[in-house]
């Protein structure tokens, strides 16, 4: 769960206090059965799935112009309880370098197992509506893994009514795109991880003393965004917090889009059903009964498909602009990436980084 060091005179507990074993238990007996298939279908489609994963980086590198040289690598096929236990190790490598102030043992103890059933909840729940995730920070040697869940890539292909094959090669190109992300790009892992220490580590006495200051204003943009969940946790948030969360909404945002893209551009040539598959898939992103929907909005799902059309948007513009190559000097360094504020006016940011 961690371990206690002294920081500056004064000791902090590095890493979560989460249970993380208890998360992975929790998450593997909550989790959802996957739906029927048959033990050809099933052997088939995972076949297909490992094979097509190292295909669809191929025209992903060809979209992009990124990763020239790097090893084509196929993807590890998995189904919900195996993806919920490497979401879990992801999690705890992503969070290791977290600093907190240091907490009695018998507290850390049972605050840690309290966010391991609540981690584990929330894992069974995305369990069963992830189709695939590239994990940079999890896999052997925390070296980055790929995924792809099977039983959740049938399900969707199936309420979709597309081709299979199509369907998967699809989703392939998405994964694929984020594992080209961090693997071709050298500094991004570490960049990351670090935002996300930052964020962790940041005292919450200056977050908490103007708490009740902005509570109203939090009220009223809950209110007003009709229950958009992200508004609050920014508003009840210190300055020092916020700013590292808009450079991690930015960041995340730009490399949900970018992927979105690239599975789109790759065309049909690639997967000849594209257009079908993305107008029924965006559909159902938004679709769902009313409890669904509330578990989503809770969860920050919604916020997250509002990043894909953000991002997306960004990226088409820029590439329309610049070209690819112009697109890529964002990988450039972390001072290249967009500002929060620069997504939604691309202009700025190709004046600010044009040579």
């Amino acid at each position: 769960m961690g371990q206690t060091i002294e920081d500056n005179g004064a000791a902090t507990e590095q890493g979560l206090p989460v249970d993380w074993r208890l998360a992975a238990r929790t998450a593997a007996r909550l989790a959802s059965p996957g739906p029927q298939a048959t033990i050809a279908e099933a052997t088939e489609l995972v076949a297909r799935l490992r094979s097509d994963a190292a295909v669809a980086e191929g025209h992903v590198r060809d979209v992009t112009g990124l990763g020239a040289g790097l090893p084509l690598l196929p993807a590890d096929v998995v189904d919900r309880p195996a993806w919920a236990l490497a979401a879990v190790e992801g999690m705890r490598s992503l969070t290791d370098g977290a600093r907190l102030p240091a907490t009695p043992r018998f507290a850390r103890a049972v605050t840690a197992r309290t966010a391991g059933l609540q981690i584990g909840g929330v894992l069974a729940y995305l369990g069963g509506r992830v189709l695939g995730q590239y994990d940079p920070f999890g896999g052997p040697d925390d070296g980055g893994r790929l995924l792809l869940v099977a039983p959740n890539v049938h399900a969707a292909q199936q309420a979709l009514d597309v081709p299979s094959a199509d369907f998967g090669m699809w989703v392939c190109l998405h994964e694929a795109t984020h594992r080209l992300q961090f693997t071709a790009v050298p500094w991004l892992r570490d960049h990351f991880a670090g935002e996300v220490g930052r964020l962790l580590s940041i005292s919450p006495g200056d977050s908490v003393g103007g708490l009740a200051d902005r509570l109203p204003d939090a009220v009223r943009a809950l209110r007003d965004s009709r229950g958009d969940a992200l508004a609050l946790v920014e508003l009840l948030q210190g300055p020092e917090q916020r700013m590292v969360l808009d450079r991690l909404l930015a960041l995340t945002t730009l490399l949900e889009g970018h992927a979105d893209h690239v599975m789109d551009a790759a065309g049909p040539e690639v997967v000849p059903s594209v257009a079908t598959i993305r107008r029924r898939f965006t559909a159902r992103r938004r679709g769902g009964g009313l409890v669904d929907r509330v578990l989503r909005a809770l969860l920050g799902v919604d916020a997250k498909v509002k990043q894909y059309a953000v991002g997306a948007a960004f990226t088409r513009h820029v590439v329309l602009a610049a070209g690819m190559d112009g697109f890529n000097r964002v990988w450039t360094s972390p001072e290249t990436l967009p500002l929060r504020s620069e997504l939604e006016d691309p202009g700025a940011w190709l004046a600010r980084v044009r040579p």
